[in-house]
């Protein structure tokens, strides 16, 4: 008797690589998948996930889904409680691109939902969208690992950068966004591999894939430091996103952080 692993592997890849968004295929993968995994637990999600490209994906569903075992770097495999896909509109005019889950995400499963991400959803808002309008994602999917003893959060690595950035790409190229706005020095280093300095860079309109792309700072950086004219520029930021996305800017909204406190 043949080795159902091989089999179910055999069977799977080419209806992996083969999938267009139709759900016949997709159950069908998925079917494959569960088979493999009830057959050889470990096995197969290296193998599947190693051997099938994102760049064969065709749409968010099955990309999520292999996104989700990725074993690409086995330290953080070992110490995530999952992956951090994504979140909200696979057709979102607007993208947000940050740079890592922190202990909250890596928790929930979901983008920017601690404190630097609840302060990004009242931006979000005063746009004049809700979270479900747009796309929120990160450079890395999974959150770094610490060493024990530390508390906070760390700056991925280059080569962690380097192995997840694939799965990035394959997403903006599917939701293909009229505009992406890039939280932070990491996910502008991720995205674009520009190390200047975030006073340098935030503000401007850069390129990645023909999608122009809006520099500014990571919400975190405003939960750390509260002036009123840090808020500004990063809400002067997202004036200019909306002035892009031709939506209408009012009058309320051009005078958000212009009166000085007495």
């Amino acid at each position: 008797m043949s080795d159902p692993f091989q089999q179910g592997l055999a069977e799977a890849l080419p209806a992996l690589r083969a999938l267009k968004g139709d759900r016949g295929k997709a159950g069908a993968s998925r079917t494959c998948l569960e088979a493999l995994q009830l057959a050889k637990p470990r096995k197969p999600i290296r193998a599947i996930a190693s051997a099938v490209s994102p760049a064969s994906f065709k749409t968010l569903t099955p990309l999520r889904e292999a996104a989700l075992v990725c074993t690409k770097c086995p330290h953080l495999v070992a110490s995530r409680k999952g992956v951090v896909f994504g979140a909200g509109n696979p057709s979102a005019d607007l993208m947000f691109v940050g740079e890592a889950p922190g202990a909250d995400e890596d928790e929930q499963g979901e983008p920017f939902v601690g404190p630097a991400g609840q302060l990004l959803t009242k931006i979000i808002l005063a746009m004049g969208f809700t979270r479900d309008d747009i796309y929120i994602s990160n450079v890395l999917k999974c959150r770094p690992d610490m060493t024990v003893g530390m508390t906070g959060n760390r700056k991925p690595t280059a080569d962690e950068v380097e192995a997840c950035l694939p799965w990035l790409e394959r997403q903006i190229d599917l939701i293909r966004p009229k505009a992406i706005v890039a939280l932070g020095a990491t996910a502008v280093e991720g995205l674009m591999g520009l190390t200047e300095p975030m006073g340098n860079l935030r503000g401007r309109w850069l390129d990645f894939h023909e999608i122009p792309v809006m520099v500014t700072y990571h919400p975190s950086y405003l939960l750390h430091n509260q002036s009123i004219s840090e808020k500004r520029k990063v809400w002067e930021d997202m004036l200019l996103v909306l002035e892009r996305l031709g939506r209408p800017i009012s009058a309320k909204q051009k005078s958000f952080f212009t009166v000085a406190s007495k």
